[in-house]
């Protein structure tokens, strides 16, 4: 009897079964491993997931188990076993990803909500004021949307609360206000919020961040996910000196646990002034941490007042009592692990102490979120971060040791620019003018470990500190471009000749360098550390190459190492403060060597806001002196043009003997001095209006168009074709053409060693400078060895025929990052009387290695 299809089928799937069972394998097609060959797999996959051949075989060899699988077997077990891996990430990562979708859409149904009741309360008050005068119409409002909304315009705790006392009853009711005002402002209307200009909410962004429109003060909110659990997010937040920069000290000064588990604390807190021009605020503060009933932790806190007739603070020297509005954070369980977390931050700054050019700082509720709310919410995201990527090797250094070294950067420059009393620093008398303030610290704790020695035996016992500080006002320059500028080009400001009071001082010690060029050095050499996570911060080392400590060792130049703290050179932020801070360090570069930081900040002002000197000047005191009468319409056209102001603040370290006192000083005045001059030089010459709609750019400059004009018409007549496509009549049009043309384009001088003149665009991008400093730049320097020769072969060619091709190659910017090039042209620019005017390169699709 014939056999079926289907019989025929069964026997051959049965015979396939078979001589699986009793080779191992069935022809290569499937492979049936026993839990023994699995965990011998598993086992090398976990050492090396992508073997190579060899190692395939070694492993049949040594393991016996595995002799009757074929190699390609095994190759195809580890591609499947990569791929399972690559799939349970995956897996893994969306997971996350829904999770933190879903938090995020629930955050955003609830910001929802609140604004529309805030939309709710408004549509009544402006029905409730179109009916009633407006006398009576601010004596009523509208609670019915939120329970606990109380009017913002109301919250200054002195004169809307009873007086109470010191008891702990008495703590208690103001601390229960104080959660129900807070609360009000996190999650009701209490506050009118609109969003803060230049944030946009999603999933990857740091959170929905507003700030006040109308009320008392100051004040900030933020809403976001952090991936750390309530508990430890409510210990981070606490500790606000360890994560909010201005923060000098948080002294808890008493604590009382409550009948509901929560606790109530009283606390001083000290910030540092950011500027030369006004004191420091000091707050007396009580703060209340509780729990709610649905499990969320709220950390809540106000200032207290002696209308209270609770514990008071006596006025302290050099600060200024400031005012903390109830304020807090909301820190809720994820589902899945994480919080959600709400901040809310306002202030009364007491503005009227400082002086009316700085009052935008104090009065700006932008200035406060990215001080302080927008700040916390980042340092939340990056332990978050670190706690997640604990075995990435992070340049050998834990992320926290890392966070430390930049915060003592930024502590160390802030004490130096305050310079309290109570740390150990005195005011010196100045030479007869006040530009610059200096200041000398004795305290032997600042100056512990400063014990310095030289190779060649000389030896140097540091017992006090001198700082040079100095503030100015800055018109018309954005302060990420300037701060770049001076990051990028040390050559611009570091001084190359400071007289023999320098030379003196060197003698001291490496610490009196400070970006100090003595002697002359080849250049900096930028070596990143580690950044955040959004990049708003980068924490570099600064080699200086081939500087010389002091005139007689100028035969042995040294390298100097300075770490550096680089913040706010995103010009697209909005109100970001800029900073450079750099410390020397030696070799060893250990976590608890001393620092003594010196540098940079610059804070931007409301450019809405009149300006103190209907002038463009650079000199604040000056402009404190003017006034702002008779002002009025000069600064009404500068604000109309857009303008921009801020505060530049400059503070240099120097340690040295205290029998050099005054010879230091007054090297000291000198050195900030001639910083101060170069920084208005460069602050000039960066200035949009002096060079065309944007930084950098020389669309106004006559002498630029004539160049341009030269450029294409030279290489008309060596090319015979046009450099530029069409673009219009007149010497401005080719100029814009040629500014905005794809290539690098550069010209370069014509002598025995050519430096650059001028570059386009795409050329300043390529060498990573800006047209100042495109002078310091020489030809050679940008090419390698092989680059450098084609150049010598080619250029008696380019003088003589005019023109010549070059190939592609490799080439440094002025950062020394390499930068590959297609191919290469050159040729000779000529002047109307066709004499030889420069040379010009043209680098061809062009980008970093």
């Amino acid at each position: 009897m014939a056999m079926s299809c289907k019989d025929a089928n069964r026997a051959a799937a049965a015979a396939a079964a078979a001589a699986a069972a009793a080779g191992g394998m069935d022809n290569g097609k499937y492979v049936r491993y026993t839990p023994e060959q699995v965990e011998a797999l598993e086992r090398l996959y976990h050492e090396c997931p992508k073997p190579s051949s060899m190692r395939r075989q070694q492993l049949i060899r040594e393991c016996p188990i595995l002799s009757n699988i074929e190699p390609k077997q095994i190759k195809v077990w580890f591609q499947n076993r990569r791929c399972r891996e690559k799939q349970r990430k995956e897996a893994s990562r969306l997971q996350g990803v829904n999770r933190k979708l879903t938090a995020m859409n629930k955050l955003l149904m609830e910001e929802n909500d609140r604004l529309q009741k805030q939309v709710s309360q408004l549509v009544y008050e402006n029905s409730y004021f179109r009916q009633h005068t407006p006398s009576n119409a601010l004596a009523t409002k509208d609670t019915s949307c939120e329970s606990v909304v109380t009017s913002g315009q109301h919250h200054r705790s002195g004169s809307q609360h009873p007086p109470r006392d010191a008891s702990p009853a008495g703590l208690l009711s103001i601390a229960e206000e104080t959660l129900t005002e807070f609360l009000s402002k996190a999650t009701g209307t209490a506050v009118e919020w609109v969003q803060m200009p230049g944030m946009k909410p999603g999933p990857d962004s740091i959170g929905i961040i507003a700030i006040s429109h109308g009320c008392t003060g100051v004040a900030a909110r933020a809403c976001g996910l952090v991936g750390l659990e309530p508990t430890r997010v409510a210990e981070i937040l606490k500790d606000r000196p360890s994560w909010f920069r201005d923060c000098r000290t948080v002294d808890v000064l008493n604590v009382l646990p409550t009948a509901n588990g929560g606790t109530i604390e009283l606390l001083y807190m000290q910030l540092y002034a950011p500027t030369t021009l006004a004191p420091g605020r000091d707050f007396w503060l009580l703060r209340y941490t509780s729990v709610m009933d649905d499990g969320s932790l709220v950390v809540c806190e106000r200032s207290l007042s002696n209308t209270q007739n609770g514990p008071s603070m006596p006025p302290v020297q050099n600060f200024v009592r400031a005012e903390v509005l109830p304020s807090g954070y909301l820190i809720r369980p994820c589902e899945g692990g994480g919080s959600i977390i709400h901040i809310v931050d306002h202030m009364n700054l007491e503005a009227w102490s400082v002086p009316e050019v700085l009052r935008p700082l104090y009065e700006s509720s932008s200035v406060l979120a990215q001080k302080i709310t927008m700040a916390a919410l980042r340092q939340l995201r990056q332990i978050a971060h670190d706690v997640s990527q604990s075995n990435v090797s992070n340049w050998g250094r834990r992320p926290a040791a890392l966070r430390a070294l930049s915060h003592r950067l930024s502590r160390g420059f802030n004490e130096a620019l305050n310079g309290f009393g109570d740390e150990g620093w005195s005011l010196i008398g100045n030479d007869g003018m006040d530009d610059v303030t200096v200041l000398v610290n004795s305290n032997p704790e600042k100056l512990m470990g400063l014990n310095i020695s030289f190779a060649n035996g000389y030896s140097s016992i540091c017992n006090a500190v001198l700082c040079a500080k100095a503030s100015m006002l800055l018109q018309n320059v954005p302060p990420a471009i300037l701060l770049r500028f001076l990051r990028e080009h040390r050559s611009e400001w570091a001084d190359n000749n400071i007289d023999a009071y320098s030379a003196a001082a060197v003698k001291i010690g490496p610490c009196t360098l400070l970006g100090t060029r003595v002697g002359n050095f080849g250049g900096q050499v930028i070596l990143p550390l580690a950044q955040t996570i959004e990049h708003e911060e980068l924490l570099e080392v600064i080699k200086l190459e081939g500087v010389g400590p002091s005139p007689e060792d100028a035969m042995m130049p040294r390298d100097v190492f300075l770490l550096q703290l680089c913040s706010g050179i995103d010009e697209n932020a909005v109100g970001t403060c800029a900073e450079l801070v750099f410390a020397p360090i030696d070799a060893s570069f250990a976590d608890d060597a001393p620092l003594l930081p010196s540098g940079f900040r610059i804070i931007p002002l409301d450019s809405g806001k009149e300006a103190s000197s209907p002038n463009r000047t650079l000199d604040l005191a000056s402009a404190l002196e003017s006034g702002t009468a008779g002002n009025k319409q000069s600064n009404d056209i500068t604000a109309s043009n857009g303008s921009t102001r801020s505060v530049m603040t400059i503070a240099f370290q120097f340690a040295f003997e205290s029998h050099m006192q005054d010879t230091v000083a007054t090297m000291a005045r000198q050195y900030v001095r001639s910083i101060i001059s170069s920084v208005q030089r460069v602050a000039l010459a960066l200035s949009p209006s002096h060079l065309g709609p944007h930084a950098g750019s020389p669309l106004r400059t006559p002498e630029a168009h004539t160049l341009a004009r030269w450029i294409c018409q030279s290489y008309r007549n060596y090319m015979g074709v046009e450099l530029l496509k069409s673009s219009g009549e007149g010497s401005e049009a080719i100029l814009k053409a040629l500014w905005h043309h794809s290539d690098a384009i550069m010209c370069c001088s014509v002598k025995a060693v050519p430096v650059f003149t001028f570059a386009n665009q795409a050329g300043l991008d390529m060498l990573e400078t800006t047209l100042v400093a495109l002078q310091d730049i020489s030809l050679e320097k940008i090419f390698d060895d092989h680059g450098r020769k084609n150049l010598c072969s080619e250029f008696p060619q380019i003088m003589h025929q005019g023109f010549a091709s070059l190939p592609g190659g490799i080439c440094l910017s002025s950062m020394s990052r390499p930068v590959s090039y297609e191919r290469a042209v050159a040729w000779k620019v000529t002047n109307d009387d066709d004499n030889a005017h420069c040379f010009c390169f043209m680098f061809v699709n062009w980008s970093f290695v």
